[in-house]
């Protein structure tokens, strides 16, 4: 449950990272744009560390399952 609020967080971080951007683009204000970037930046890097986790915990029950098989 604690890794969906996560992602919740990452896909909110991401969301308005993306409207500072925008409004930085607007307004021209190069410092409010920079920091949309960032922040839209730090959400989708964290995303990708999350699934490569995912990842990482998905191929290790993988290995698990087969070595328990082959103990047996």
């Amino acid at each position: 449950m604690a890794d969906l609020e996560k992602r919740a967080n990452d896909a909110k971080d991401k969301v308005v990272g993306e409207a500072k951007e925008a409004y930085g683009k607007a307004a021209d204000d190069k410092s409010k744009e920079l920091e949309g970037k960032a922040q839209s930046f730090g959400a989708d890097v964290k995303e990708k560390a999350r699934d490569l986790g995912d990842d990482i915990k998905e191929g290790f029950e993988h290995v698990k399952e087969k070595f328990t098989k082959e103990d047996k």
